[in-house]
């Protein structure tokens, strides 16, 4: 029964041994919620993973299958991926973004969580000088996590007070020391939802040019500004990237969500020719491997899994020419999760919420897979365990490095009029007792 009361609330935490709350991940928070359920005897509303709500799509599956009756699955995959993948990723990069990435450098990871972290170890292998990741905040928790693991230094900065012009300054800042290998942001943005406008990510790329740094751009969720029509393979409007002003630029591009094939942890690693073929002495040292992209491969994603999964690499090929051949209109697809948020965000404001990350530009953000909300003068911490005692799970905004009071909303496990009811009865509920 909800509210739960506190002291269970307490001592729920302290069981399962989460030292804090507002700085747990993303599964000590499902587990949090999996044990107050049983308490409750009542389903949660889980607003703090990101699962797809939406099928596999189907002509991956189908194509994973085949590959499977082929008999591929007792042959090791090549380390740098199938040429029938590296083709169709290379072209799926021309037909939604309009960069040109050869296909040496489209590589296949076990999703984007492995392509991050292989990245980083490169990344702070490079230079010796160059031992700091700068992170864009918000951002996904686990990226943060994945260079403290790694040993690398980390410098961070809040967005909120630095778009548009305000950026450079700041980036600036945070780069002329020289000690900045790697610079990590999603777009669109895991948690806020927000997007870099055109000005904000020439600024990125001009900053990353004059310092040598290499950006790691995450585009999970390629494609799903549903304020553009960013589906049409091959016309105008593309999907803003920051390739588009600098060559030091790494794209990651997952299948778990703009295809709702996250189970079979598929994913790419886009490396610019420059990047790719940039020689550094400590590669070479180490490696024996001169050029950064055969370390990548060769020396690193080797050691790490000897391949991404061979019939995964299938379907995510297959995925991408259909996209391209417009008999896959992905974004269309995807467009399920932008319905559900603005409904998600109407219970919200008219139960005394805002919206925390607001706006883009001079634009309000498009409504999509996450966004932010805070509830009056409440501190993240204070407005994370109040939800939860109301069958209400989600993650602060400290978790994610926001410097702001509020936690993230996911809107991928609500599918149906029976989840929006319940949650609007708790909201409501919420709103009536604070």
């Amino acid at each position: 029964m909800f509210p739960i009361d506190k002291k269970t609330l307490d001592e729920t935490i302290k069981k399962l041994e989460i030292v804090d709350v507002t700085t747990a991940t993303i599964r000590q928070i499902c587990s949090l919620s999996d044990a107050l359920e049983e308490v409750a005897g009542e389903p949660f509303i889980h607003l703090e993973i990101g699962n797809p709500g939406l099928p596999a799509n189907q002509i991956g599956v189908e194509a994973e299958c085949a590959a499977l009756q082929d008999g591929i699955a007792n042959k090791y995959p090549a380390i740098n991926g199938i040429p029938q993948l590296k083709k169709a990723g290379s072209r799926f990069i021309k037909a939604f973004l309009d960069v040109d990435v050869p296909a040496q450098g489209i590589v296949p990871t076990v999703g984007s969580m492995q392509g991050c972290f292989t990245m980083m170890l490169l990344l702070k292998q490079r230079m010796p000088e160059k031992d700091t990741m700068l992170f864009i905040n918000p951002g996904f928790p686990a990226q943060r996590n994945q260079a403290k693991v790694l040993g690398l230094n980390i410098a961070s900065f809040d967005i909120y007070e630095y778009r548009g012009k305000k950026l450079e300054a700041k980036l600036e800042e945070m780069m002329k020391a020289g000690n900045i290998t790697g610079l990590i942001y999603s777009n669109p943005n895991n948690p806020a939802w927000t997007n870099l406008t055109e000005e904000e990510l020439e600024i990125i790329g001009r900053m990353a040019t004059k310092y040598d740094v290499i950006v790691l751009e995450d585009l999970a969720y390629l494609g799903m500004d549903f304020r553009s029509d960013l589906g049409q393979p091959f016309q105008a409007p593309y999907v803003p990237t920051v390739a588009k002003y600098t060559d030091n630029y790494v794209l990651m591009i997952s299948a778990s969500k703009i295809f709702s094939y996250a189970g079979q942890r598929i994913a790419l690693v886009c490396m610019s020719d420059k990047v790719y073929h940039r020689h550094y002495q400590y590669l070479m040292d180490f490696y024996e491997m001169p050029s950064f992209g055969d370390a990548y491969i060769f020396g690193v994603l080797y050691v790490s899994s000897s391949g991404t999964a061979h019939s995964a690499q299938y379907a995510l090929a297959a995925m991408m020419d259909a996209a391209c051949d417009g008999k896959l209109n992905f974004v269309k697809d995807s467009r399920e999760y932008g319905r559900r948020a603005g409904i998600v965000k109407k219970m919200l404001l008219d139960n005394g919420f805002h919206i925390v990350y607001a706006i883009d530009g001079d634009r309000p953000i498009s409504d999509g897979f996450f966004f932010t909300a805070g509830y009056k003068d409440m501190t993240s911490e204070e407005l994370q365990i109040e939800l939860m005692r109301y069958g209400v799970s989600s993650i602060s905004l400290p978790s994610t490095g926001s410097e702001q009071n509020g936690v993230r909303v996911c809107v991928s496990m609500i599918s149906d009029d029976e989840s929006f009811a319940r949650l609007n009865e708790r909201l409501k509920a919420f709103n009536n007792d604070h």
